[in-house]
């Protein structure tokens, strides 16, 4: 077996990507900390070509360098906004006509392996901070809650991977 060089890989162009259908899905990141985490969400955004990632309260945006190492210019690529406060943000899409889903450890919360998106319907997926995770008053305005199953002695996934772990499975489950 050979690895595949950068050529072999034919990726599109930046202005080809932005033109390509999306996958029904926004990120909302609610007052992330990391700068590299908001990083490499941008970067999982790219590959999986998410319509929009949305920067909400203290998160950090583009261009910084610290999100810059990390997204190795996926800010160029994916669409992104900035919005002072998460809570208007998810009212906001819901009268958009968005299903509102925060990814958090909740009583009532659908495993994600128990998750299925409805064909048609636009999501959004609110993470949250690193030690507080999703803010109280936007779970009570979600539609639903996302948890991903953990089996070890930690109760949480660093919101990067998370992030992966949900877009890889709405994707796996949209296309399939």
């Amino acid at each position: 077996m050979r690895k595949l060089s950068m050529d072999d890989l034919n990726r599109e162009s930046v202005e080809e990507f932005k033109n390509k259908k999306k996958i029904p899905l926004v990120l909302v990141l609610d007052n992330v900390r990391s700068l590299n985490n908001v990083g490499s969400v941008f970067r999982t955004a790219d590959a999986f070509m998410v319509e929009k990632v949305y920067l909400c309260g203290i998160t950090g945006t583009p261009p910084h360098r610290d999100i810059e190492k990390t997204a190795l210019g996926a800010t160029e690529s994916v669409e992104w906004e900035h919005v002072p406060d998460t809570l208007e943000l998810v009212k906001q899409l819901k009268a958009q006509g968005y299903r509102i889903g925060s990814v958090e450890q909740a009583e009532q919360s659908i495993k994600l392996n128990e998750f299925r998106p409805q064909p048609g319907q636009q999501y959004a997926l609110v993470l949250g901070n690193e030690v507080f995770g999703v803010e109280q008053e936007v779970i009570n305005h979600s539609d639903f809650v996302l948890e991903i199953p953990q089996f070890g002695t930690k109760h949480s996934l660093n919101i990067s991977v998370a992030t992966g772990v949900v877009v890889w499975d709405f994707l796996s489950k949209t296309i399939s």
